[in-house]
């Protein structure tokens, strides 16, 4: 059995065994499917509704229009 669940940032679906984990000092914990998303999540701070290629950002638009 495949469990699959999101990325934290980018929406896409990361199958078991895959991807980051990362856990916050808080207990706040978030999985990436890449390093991409990861970099963009904790080094550069940004927002998923603002990066065009996540599925926050595509969501947004489609609501727009």
């Amino acid at each position: 059995m495949v469990l699959l669940t999101k990325c934290s940032f980018c929406g896409q679906t990361v199958a078991k065994g895959t991807g980051k984990l990362y856990v916050k000092s808080d207990g706040e914990v978030f999985l990436f499917c890449s390093g991409k998303c990861e970099s963009n999540t904790l080094k550069l701070k940004r927002a998923p509704v603002k990066t065009r290629w996540t599925a926050d950002w595509q969501k947004k638009r489609s609501k727009k229009q």
